[in-house]
């Protein structure tokens, strides 16, 4: 077949759509936000195609997977193995790195297994392995007469008196042995110091050498290895010269120091084998923090200079009390004029000193016990090791830092990995390299000799999947680069560059708009590696926004006209071209330019007075950077990807200002020097596109604060305050009004086991999710569920009168989000959407005029005419008086700005540096930016002025 296709599509908000979709093509398809993209790419083709996978396998394999849901469609043919490749976080699991993800790691650990170098990590000597035959002949090398002795080393440096081992070496049959460097006979051992180390070499053989004792010698040092567990030493027995030491195992000739045989487990941080034994191959260490845990040092202990050990905890106050009295120290001084010695104590224990403890219990009787005191700090180690509390541990959890492990330095591998070297690295040096930097490492290795001829299949591997990786933009990144710390992004183009690496064909692949994240810059390398996916032959569907995107598909849909009940429809298919030329395309007006986002009449000017300053920023690959931020305007973080703008904005001045303006107490910044300017700010609200819940309770009601009004209006009716109904009677979250067959839920859910789990609806209330006692309720003519079946469109005209009510929607509705209904589950809103809801529901509050807005790519998911009301919303913010800060890639949001702070040049180590910063028309006046290269032809759509404040 020549195509898929699709008939009757119903999915969601799709109106029975009907398409067919070219096979091996690049297919776009694009609509606003909510018009139905998602439902036809993901919840009906890859659902329908993943479902026919799963169900083809047999009863006993399908209870393993998680089967999809059925798309509500008519027919679907020609439908390729799909595989989907979504805008989602990768893996939470701490072990699991960009290395790890890609599969390149288990490439370098077998390489460093095959032909690594392991070296002694005391004399950076490289370990070698001799056969017996190698032995004898260094001997016999050695000149006629020669009188030596070989000793098989037994103890090394080890503590005790060793009487079993003088009893076993007698047994054996040997007579004399080397301890502690002095040649005693083991009839009558010296007798050794139990608390001191000592060495026993036992004398396997002494000799004269010449040429006829190569039998003998073979078999000396047989019996010698076999002691000794692969090490032999030579020494001489009437001059003075220098031991030699043999190994059968990689050993140091200096120190014996020895592993066994090199293997790919023993690079592997996820194997007892190869992990640091003190972190387990985490690489990092938590521990209770001392500045954390001490609140203030100017407070004394009585008034709360340790968080929870105040008066206002009665059982900690007690035990401060007595050690106070035990070490005459006083509980109303300041904590920081406490000697050292006391606050040791206080924070780490008493040690073996017994304290006289008085505690008074409920009933008033006091208790006296004596035992030394344990310390604050062990005291939380000791709860939160064994509490069963999640409550508890959360608490607790927020005294603990995080570290490098100590003793691996982060690397996570033991010492004996560390240590094994290809030219002149080991494999946590590679794995901590830029991908883009170990690229050319690899390119340019050159291994002699059989090492050249073992490392050749698996360098070629290990070349073609970095080269992947540099191909979709991801040059910045390390292999050891913790997959927990990847943006949603760049864990969508890992498995995109994995999925080229595999090399399928005849596949249907669908991604979730693969350009977020990425500059300009980068978009072509993404696009033609898009390109080359579809060569390889395979039909490649992306759900995409970016207009590069759009004119380089061969295939297009426009799905519109507009979103959630307005959309659902193809309003334009076929050639770029075709979508451009079609009147009733909104995508092909803005390709057209007939619709385009203007820039604006005007700039806000900086003043120079209302900075918000930040000097020496260390976060990540930032290098001491200084940074102006301009209150009261509204200002773009750009840079390539990878350049630090995520490192500056939300890893050190969100914590900071949230810190310091909205009380938060978790929140680490990265390492910086000093910040000023806060005090223009009350509060800071950080907008992400996480999601506004994670149950099918949660909805833009109930997230707004929309949901309690509403109750509340049903509640104050005539008709429920005779039957006594509260604001509770119309929750469907708590018994009493909601119907209890479904608890709320509206459907029931039947489990299948084999087959996908079925919602059906619910026989008692018929999808009401209420009793019938509470949609008795009306208010004008319209029951609790009637309103949340109502669009936001809908429910503004219904609540007009009510100002509390109207409020919200109105701003829902500003935010493009009027066609979405009171009711509808978070879970089916996409991120762009729920991050609009968080935005709505910032704006609907009583604004001061002086609040910091960050947002993170706040255009992921929006098409050009949703970033047009966007930027609306926004420059009325901004208006207001408050202070706008947002991370983005694209243009028509950067050339809206007031003022842009550029980073760059690169990404990653190349990268942490602020290359321009001004008003776009300054920024495109730098050459050295890329952001103004890319910027400049957008520049000359029309003129402008800057205005002051």
């Amino acid at each position: 077949m020549q195509n898929i296709s699709i008939r009757g599509a119903r999915t969601h908000n799709l109106k029975n759509v009907d398409v067919d979709l070219p096979r091996n093509q690049l297919i776009v398809i694009t609509g606003l936000s909510g018009s139905g993209k998602s439902s036809l790419a993901f919840d009906t083709l890859y659902a329908e195609g993943q479902r026919r996978y799963v169900e083809s396998l047999s009863a006993y394999a399908r209870q393993f997977l998680s089967v999809m849901e059925k798309p509500d469609v008519d027919l679907i043919e020609g439908l390729s193995p799909a595989i989907s490749i979504e805008q989602k976080a990768a893996s939470h699991n701490p072990r699991s790195t960009v290395g790890t993800i890609t599969e390149i790691y288990d490439y370098l650990r077998l390489l460093y297994a095959r032909v690594g170098e392991p070296r002694c990590p005391l004399h950076h000597l490289p370990l070698q392995a001799q056969t017996i035959s190698q032995m004898v002949d260094t001997v016999l090398s050695l000149p006629e007469g020669t009188k030596l002795m070989l000793l098989a080393p037994i103890v090394h440096e080890r503590k005790g008196e060793h009487l079993q081992v003088f009893e076993q070496l007698r047994r054996q049959g040997f007579v004399r042995a080397r301890i502690n460097g002095k040649i005693e006979e083991l009839e009558n051992p010296p007798k050794l110091e139990l608390r001191k180390k000592h060495t026993i070499e036992v004398v396997v053989d002494r000799i004269k050498v010449r040429e006829d004792l190569r039998l003998r010698l073979t078999e000396s040092f047989e019996t010698t290895l076999s002691l000794s567990e692969g090490l032999a030493k030579i020494a001489y027995l009437e001059e003075k010269g220098p031991e030699t030491v043999f190994s059968a195992n990689f050993a140091c000739a200096q120190c014996g120091y020895s592993i066994s045989e090199l293997e790919p487990r023993l690079f592997s941080f996820n194997n007892p084998v190869g992990a640091c034994p003190t972190c387990n191959g985490l690489g990092v260490k938590q521990f209770f923090d001392e500045h954390k845990i001490i609140v203030d040092e100017s407070l004394s202990l009585a008034e709360g200079a340790i968080r929870g050990w105040d008066r206002r905890n009665f059982y900690f106050f007690q035990i401060l009390k007595s050690l106070a009295k035990h070490y005459r120290f006083s509980i109303e001084n300041p904590f920081q004029k406490l000697n050292s010695k006391i606050k040791n104590i206080l924070l780490f224990g008493s040690g073996d000193d017994d304290i006289d403890f008085y505690f008074v219990n409920e009933r008033g009787k006091v208790i006296h016990k004596v035992h030394p005191f344990e310390g604050v700090i062990p005291n939380m180690e000791r709860r939160y090791r064994e509490t069963e509390s999640a409550s508890v541990r959360e608490d607790l959890g927020r005294y603990l830092t995080t570290s490098a492990c100590n003793d691996c330095g982060g690397t996570r591998l033991r010492s004996e990995a560390r240590n094994v070297f290809i030219g002149d690295k080991n494999l946590p040096e590679i794995a901590d390299m830029a991908i883009e930097d170990s690229s050319r490492f690899f390119k340019k290795m050159k291994l002699p000799g059989w090492r050249g001829k073992i490392a050749q299949k698996v360098l070629k591997e290990i070349e073609s999947r970095l080269n992947f990786l540099v191909s979709v933009g991801l040059d910045y990144l390390s292999l050891s680069r913790s997959a927990e710390s990847l943006s949603g992004g760049e864990t969508q183009r890992i498995r995109l560059a994995s999925q080229i690496g595999s090399g399928l064909v005849g596949v249907m692949y669908i991604l979730d708009e693969p350009s977020i994240g990425l500059h300009q810059r980068d978009n072509e390398r993404l696009l033609e590696t898009l390109v080359r996916l579809r060569n390889l032959g395979n039909t490649v569907i992306v759900v995409e926004h970016d207009e590069d995107a759009i004119r380089n598909a061969d295939f297009v849909i426009d799905i519109g006209p507009g979103a959630g009940v307005h959309g659902g429809t193809i309003v334009a298919m076929g050639k770029p071209a075709d979508i451009i030329s079609n009147p009733a395309s909104l995508t092909g007006q803005y390709l057209s330019g007939k619709r385009k986002i203007e820039l604006p009449l005007q700039r806000l000017t900086f003043d120079r007075k209302r900075v918000l300053r930040l000097k020496g920023v260390r976060c990540n690959n930032l290098k001491n950077v200084d940074v102006d931020i301009p209150v009261g305007l509204m200002t773009c973080i750009t840079g390539v990807s990878g350049s630090g703008k995520s490192s500056l904005i939300n890893d050190t001045l969100y914590p900071l200002a949230a810190t310091e303006l909205n009380g938060a107490t978790t929140l680490e910044p990265g390492p910086y020097t000093s910040i000023t300017g806060l005090g223009f700010l009350d509060k800071v609200v950080d907008i992400d596109q996480s999601p506004i819940g994670r149950t099918p309770r949660s909805n833009a009601a109930t997230y707004t604060g929309l949901f309690t009004p509403i109750r509340e209006l049903f509640a104050g009716t005539p008709e429920s305050r005779s039957r006594g109904y509260t604001v509770g009677r119309f929750s469907f979250n708590v018994s009493g009004g909601r119907c209890e067959a479904c608890e709320g839920e509206g459907v029931i859910k039947v489990e299948m086991h084999f087959l996908a789990d079925i919602y059906v609806t619910c026989d008692v209330c018929k999808s009401k999710r209420y009793n019938r006692e509470t949609l008795d309720i009306r208010y004008k003519d319209k029951n609790i569920y009637d309103v949340l079946s109502m669009t936001v469109e809908e429910a503004r005209l219904f609540f007009d009168a009510i100002p509390q009510i109207a409020r919200k929607l109105q701003t829902l509705i500003e935010v493009g989000l009027s066609y979405i209904t009171l009711g509808q589950s978070a879970t089916t809103l996409s991120g762009g959407e729920a991050q609009r809801v968080k935005l709505a529901k910032e704006l609907s509050k009583r604004g001061t005029g002086n609040t910091l807005y960050i947002l993170d790519e706040p255009t992921t998911g929006l098409h050009f005419h949703d970033i047009k009301q966007l930027l609306e919303v926004l420059h009325r913010l901004r208006d207001q008086g408050n202070t706008i800060l947002v991370i983005e890639h694209n243009l028509d949001v950067i050339k809206t700005a007031d003022w842009i702070i550029d980073l760059g040049p690169e990404g990653g180590t190349k990268g942490g540096l602020i290359i321009a910063e001004g008003t776009p028309e300054e920024v495109v006046k730098n050459k050295k930016s890329y952001t103004g290269r890319y910027l400049k032809p957008l520049l000359t759509q029309g003129a402008y002025e800057t205005i002051p404040e």
